[in-house]
């Protein structure tokens, strides 16, 4: 079984435990109810944002869906440079949670990669910050665009259609997300 089967795995059975049907978790996330069958079928390409909603939904921190551990720390958490827990989520991104041991946490910073290339708008509950750390990237939110270089940043309301794509090399960002 691999890490992603792993995550599907898991929000299957944290749905069954809080007493969703697929039917009602696929209307809690505004999905179809086959995009949300197969993110428990095989845990692939489920966007973070969708997992940040089940983790909210049914009450549990978002590393517990992707590691199977539950966080403990609750005073505060150092992640050296380099180090966080790894996600492998979709093609093109890379990220690392920087909180993965700290629970019940009201944010969630992640340092995200991603290569050249169009990437899909998403939508989640809440607000998101986003620090170009590295390289440059294109930021599309609700139909508008805007280029963003090394220190620029943005805040968002992430409920808007939103997508990031770097521009000529790989993009490096720290991603902030609050619901």
């Amino acid at each position: 079984m691999g890490r992603n089967d792993e995550i599907g795995r898991r929000i299957a059975e944290l749905r069954d435990i809080c007493g969703h049907s697929q039917e009602d978790m696929a209307s809690a996330l505004g999905l179809d109810l086959k995009v949300y069958v197969a993110y428990e079928d095989s845990g692939e390409d489920i966007p973070i944002g969708a997992i940040f909603r089940i983790a909210n939904i049914c009450g549990v921190d978002f590393t517990e869906i992707l590691t199977g551990v539950n966080a403990k720390l609750s005073t505060f958490q150092v992640v050296r440079s380099g180090e966080g827990l790894e996600i492998s989520r979709r093609a093109g991104y890379s990220y690392r949670d920087l909180a993965f041991k700290y629970g019940q946490k009201i944010m969630e910073p992640t340092m995200v990669t991603i290569e050249p290339g169009y990437a899909e708008l998403n939508t989640h509950d809440g607000q998101e910050f986003n620090l170009v750390v590295k390289g440059s990237m294109k930021l599309v939110v609700n139909g508008h665009e805007v280029i963003l270089n090394e220190g620029d940043s943005a805040y968002l309301n992430a409920t808007m259609p939103h997508g990031h794509e770097a521009i000529g090399e790989p993009c490096t960002f720290l991603a902030v997300i609050s619901e």
